[in-house]
């Protein structure tokens, strides 16, 4: 049997965190009737400096019953930190780790296969869905062209995985000598290389709330995907300098002609239009450099990724 523990960070969850800890509940007991989890398995909820009761929630939840556990981060530090705390806190405890969103849109009867392909010799199983009929198209198109891109960019995802997986004890010790500030799990977790399988389900729609990544966050976190993971940015940025250097060159060569033919006119115009593009790409080249030498700044300052202030373990 295998010792489980499920990593859940939660943000101002307390209007689903009731029912997705009896449906959880539910299911490790149904787990551990048929000997596929140990009767010491844990769920475990990481409160990422929430603002409504969802911390009191979890309080309650481990003093009703033992199979609830809770950490609590000094202050909120995103759900990628959050996430990260939870799977360094637990990688001694268990023999495998389920990081899931307290919302529970991803389907807990998954964990049936995931422990199957576990059992097999997997040390990273990658949940994925399977499709997207319950998003609207916005969000599809948009979700698609994330995963798409970052993969142009040199962070390799796993297409339509997000946060939902399970991780083996020494996946989580190898992954614990990552050290990087500037982290993104979904690209991070590939580079560990052990053997790794997916499963497929269906995402459910959320039952109350508002979801914890808009397209706001969406963009920030496919941003930080890029810059973390690839320097394909700045490569991007040298191409297209190079681009600009060979037309400026030829646009010299058709300006001196023109000149020695007598056909020179007032090119007030295309001037105009020349230093509004050289200025705007600059500044985009000099925007995504500084972004680059400030993740490089925040790096050698070697801060502390989270600070657990409370953890009810026992």
């Amino acid at each position: 049997m295998v010792k489980l523990y499920l990593a859940i960070p939660c943000y101002n969850e307390e209007e689903v965190l009731r029912d997705s800890a009896e449906k959880l509940k539910n299911k490790y007991e149904q787990m551990m009737s048929e000997h596929k989890i140990t009767f010491d398995s844990k769920i475990v909820f990481i409160d990422d400096g929430s603002k409504d009761k969802t911390w009191s929630i979890i309080r309650e939840l481990h003093e009703e019953n033992d199979v609830f556990q809770g950490i609590k981060l000094s202050r909120n530090r995103g759900h990628q930190n959050a996430l990260l705390c939870g799977l360094m806190t637990l990688k001694d405890e268990a023999d495998a780790v389920i990081s899931i969103d307290a919302d529970l849109q991803d389907d807990i009867n998954t964990f049936d296969e995931m422990i199957s392909k576990y059992e097999e010799g997997c040390d990273v199983v990658y949940g994925v869905r399977s499709k997207r009929e319950t998003d609207t198209f916005f969000k599809r198109f948009t979700a698609e062209a994330f995963y798409k891109i970052l993969n142009r960019m040199g962070a390799k995802v796993i297409f339509n995985h997000a946060d939902f997986r399970l991780m083996s004890r020494r996946a989580l010790e190898a992954f614990s000598q990552y050290k990087e500030t500037n982290i993104f799990l979904r690209g991070m977790v590939p580079l560990i290389g052990y053997k790794s399988d997916i499963v497929t389900y269906e995402r459910f729609e959320r039952l109350a709330g508002e979801s914890k990544y808009p397209l706001k966050k969406m963009l920030a976190l496919a941003w930080e995907g890029m810059t973390s993971m690839s320097i394909q940015p700045i490569r991007i940025i040298t191409w297209s300098g190079l681009i600009i250097f060979i037309i400026s060159l030829a646009m010299i060569i058709y300006s001196v002609v023109r000149f020695f033919i007598g056909a020179t006119v007032s090119g007030w115009a295309s001037t105009l239009c020349s230093i509004w593009a050289l200025g705007g790409l600059q500044l985009l080249a000099i925007g995504i450099i500084g972004e680059y030498i400030g993740k490089i700044y925040l790096e050698t300052k070697r801060r502390p990724r989270f600070i657990v202030e409370e953890y009810l373990k026992d």
